[in-house]
């Protein structure tokens, strides 16, 4: 990797953004986003990736990047990409 490259979220498996969703809808995942509001949740292993995508987002801001992730992966999954019949 090139430093200073982002992978974006492909070093965050798909269970820890679904956690992350399931935390900051309940409430229970700290924004802005911050390394130790991550370590807090259990998500420590993963926070360079959440906080270079994240930092500085407020909640719906973060609902949206997550959503959107999760779209992709969902639709690589089951074959159903966005515009696909």
């Amino acid at each position: 990797m090139v430093p200073g490259m982002s992978l974006g979220f492909t070093e965050v498996s798909t269970s820890d953004l679904k956690r992350a969703y399931g935390l900051l809808h309940r409430g229970d995942f700290d924004v802005p986003v911050t390394p130790w509001g991550l370590a807090r949740v259990g998500l420590q292993h993963c926070q360079n990736a959440l906080l270079t995508h994240l930092r500085g987002l407020d909640a719906a801001g973060v609902r949206a990047v997550l959503t959107c992730v999760l779209a992709e992966r969902i639709g690589q999954t089951t074959g159903e990409g966005i515009g696909q019949d």
